[in-house]
C-alpha cells in the first residue's frame, strides 16, 4: 500500500518530481504532507546548490551505528535555516538590559495573584520597537530588488519541542497588552508540543525571539529565519554590578543578541533598535501606562 497524501499534496509532488512512495519510505512514515516538499524537485529537503559529499560517508566503518529519521520539523527547519546561512549576510549586535523595574513589577503582580512571565514583557517591547522601527517589520521581496514593509506585528517564538523546534506567531501582538501576550505565549507553546498547533498559527512573523534564558549561557548568535530580516535572541539573566554614577549597584542584567539581514539593516540602526528595546525593558512604565497590564 503507497503512502497517504492528499490530492493536493500529489499534485505538487507531481510537478517537483517527487516519488510520494519513496520519499514515505526514506523518511519512515506512511503519510506525507506539503512541509514534506518544500525543497527543490526531487531532493525535498536539501537546498539547491548544497553540496552533500562531505556527508558521503560509511560512518559503520569507524563502529556501531544506528539512524534515526529527522522529524517532519525537523526537515523543513533544516532547509529553511541552510538557505538562510547561505543566501543572508548576517550579522549579530549584543547588548544587555537592566530587569530591574520589570522583576519588580512582576513580583508586585504575583502578590497580587497575577503571573506575567518576563518573555510577555520582551514580546510588548518587541511589538512597540517594531512599530517605531518600521525597516525591522519588513521583508525582501524574492528577487531582492525591493522591502516590503507590513502594516501588522506578529511575533514568532521559537519553541523547543520533542519533535524539533516550532515557531508558532502571535498575531497582532501590539494591539494585546501584557497579560494576554503570556496567555496567547503560553497556549501556543503548550499546544506546539503536544503538536496541535494549526497551520495558521505558523508562518508571516514580522520578527522572531529566540529564548534560552531558561537552560543557561552568556549569548549566542541566532540565525535569521527568512523571509524576516531579524530574529532577537534572549540568554540568561544574571545580576551584574552596574554604575550608577556614583557607586556599583547590583542589577539583574539580560544578555540579548540581535541578528539581522545586513542587505536591509545596517550596524548602526540595529545598534539604536537595541538601544531602544534595553530603555523600554529599563522603564517599562514608558510602554505599559498606556495601555496597563490586563
Amino acid at each position: 500500500m503507497g503512502a497517504v497524501a492528499s490530492p493536493s499534496v500529489r499534485k505538487l509532488a507531481a510537478a517537483r518530481g517527487i516519488d510520494i512512495d519513496a520519499l514515505a519510505e526514506r523518511l519512515g512514515r506512511e503519510t506525507i504532507a506539503r512541509e514534506d516538499l518544500v525543497g527543490p524537485p526531487g531532493q525535498c529537503v536539501i537546498p539547491a546548490g548544497l553540496c552533500t559529499a562531505y556527508w558521503n560517508v560509511d560512518h559503520a566503518e569507524w563502529g556501531p551505528i544506528r539512524t534515526e529519521p529527522l522529524s517532519r520539523i525537523a526537515t523543513v527547519a533544516s532547509a529553511n535555516l541552510t538557505a538562510a546561512q547561505q543566501m543572508i549576510p548576517a550579522v549579530t549586535h549584543h547588548d544587555s538590559a537592566d530587569l530591574t523595574r520589570i522583576e519588580a513589577t512582576r513580583r508586585a503582580l504575583k502578590a497580587d495573584g497575577m503571573r506575567i512571565t518576563a518573555l510577555a514583557f520582551h514580546a510588548a517591547v518587541l511589538a512597540r520597537c517594531l512599530r517605531e522601527f518600521p525597516r525591522f517589520n519588513a521583508s525582501l521581496s524574492a528577487d531582492g530588488n525591493a522591502l516590503i514593509l507590513k502594516d501588522y506585528v506578529h511575533i514568532g517564538i521559537a519553541v523547543d519541542t520533542p519533535h524539533g523546534l516550532a515557531v508558532p506567531v502571535v498575531r497582532n501582538a501590539d494591539r494585546m497588552r501584557v497579560a494576554a501576550l503570556g496567555d496567547a505565549i503560553g497556549d501556543l507553546a503548550a499546544r506546539a508540543r503536544a503538536r496541535k498547533l494549526r497551520p495558521a498559527e505558523m508562518g508571516g512573523a514580522s520578527m522572531t525571539i529566540t529564548n534560552l534564558g531558561g537552560i543557561g549561557g552568556e549569548g549566542f548568535t541566532p540565525i535569521v529565519n527568512p523571509p524576516e530580516v531579524a530574529i532577537l535572541g534572549i540568554s540568561s539573566q544574571e545580576v551584574r554590578p552596574v554604575w550608577d554614577g556614583a557607586a556599583f549597584q547590583p542589577r539583574p542584567m539580560v544578555p540579548l543578541d540581535l541578528s539581522y539581514d545586513h542587505r536591509v539593516v545596517n550596524g548602526a540602526d540595529a545598534a539604536r533598535f537595541l538601544r531602544r528595546y534595553c530603555a523600554l525593558i529599563r522603564d517599562p512604565d514608558v510602554l505599559l501606562i498606556e495601555g496597563g497590564y490586563e
